[in-house]
């Protein structure tokens, strides 16, 4: 599989993501700095993510006169952090869109199976009239970005985006294939999953390097 195979696939190789994904990388960043990097690299990444939200001409009374000048049309912006590690990435996108509404999707990871088990899922309303970004560091087999798109086209979401930190191609392939429809941006893709399901380089797991458990 090639990412490039896939129309809705945006790997982001600007300069500043690739540095702090490294730094992400490294065992020895401590947790202050991990979660600091998670929400510059959101913001970067948020930044590419956005670009196509619509835009309505309003009226603006300048110091000088009155014009009109493109403002974000219809209903703000929705985050949807995938639980627990999703949280590290939404202070970023709301850095770039404070009045976005958040909701949250809670899947923890079976161990035996490596698939997600949901425990968790409030949206804001109206979801389907929204553009919604969903968020989470890793996409590793794809299970859970799966079931969380899932989640939301059931409750009527459709003009759905998904940002990862770094991603596997088996995760790429799963998501694209269930939700082809669905605006992906990557950080950066590794090389593979081990026996264990986790992504290889990788950065371990985000999870416990956001909030410093293990």
């Amino acid at each position: 599989m090639q990412y490039k195979d896939y129309k809705n696939v945006t790997i982001l190789e600007h300069p500043l993501i690739q540095h702090k994904i490294s730094m992400l990388r490294d065992k020895n960043t401590g947790t202050n700095e991990f979660r600091k990097l998670v929400e510059e690299i959101a913001v970067l990444e948020g930044y590419e993510a956005l670009r196509d939200l619509p835009l309505e001409d309003v009226e603006v009374e300048t110091p000088l006169e009155k014009c009109m000048t493109p403002m974000i049309a219809g209903k703000k912006l929705a985050i949807v952090p995938i639980l627990r590690a999703g949280l590290g990435m939404v202070e970023g996108v709301l850095t770039l869109v404070p009045t976005a509404k958040v909701g949250h999707i809670g899947l923890c990871r079976n161990e035996e199976t490596h698939e997600p088990e949901e425990y968790y899922c409030k949206l804001p309303n109206p979801i389907d009239q929204r553009t919604i970004v969903v968020v989470d560091p890793m996409l590793a087999t794809g299970g859970s970005a799966v079931s969380a798109v899932d989640f939301i086209k059931a409750r009527g979401g459709k003009n759905i985006k998904f940002m990862c930190v770094i991603a596997a191609p088996e995760g790429i392939e799963r998501l694209m294939k269930a939700h082809p429809d669905v605006q992906l941006y990557v950080g950066h893709l590794d090389r593979c999953l081990n026996d264990a399901a986790y992504i290889c380089p990788g950065l371990g797991d985000a999870g416990d390097r956001i909030f410093g458990t293990k």
